[in-house]
């Protein structure tokens, strides 16, 4: 019987490149953006095709896709981590007295 004092042996931990996840060039939180897009795209496709036919349902797969991917592609190029980007300096000058 071991005694209370002996210490369990130590492993090393992995504790990650410290880099985002990336999947097929889609980083962080914009995998989950492109699932979302995805799943609308299949979504609006099976109903643009119950409704109205298959051609509108290619119509509406593909609009929802190429709009999903470019909207990504514009978001990932700024960054990550949304940023405020200011514009210019405010002057609030005059303030009407009600």
């Amino acid at each position: 019987m071991k005694g209370k004092d002996e210490r369990y042996p130590d492993y090393p931990l992995f504790k990650g490149l410290q880099r985002p996840l990336e999947f097929m060039g889609i980083q962080g939180r914009y995998i989950y953006w492109a699932a979302g897009a995805a799943g609308g795209a299949i979504v609006g496709f099976i109903i643009a095709y119950c409704l109205i036919g298959f051609v509108a349902g290619l119509v509406s797969l593909v609009a929802v896709l190429s709009t999903g991917i470019a909207l990504i592609m514009l978001k990932q190029r700024k960054g990550l981590h949304t940023k405020k980007n200011k514009h210019g300096v405010y002057v609030y000058a005059y303030a009407k007295k009600l």
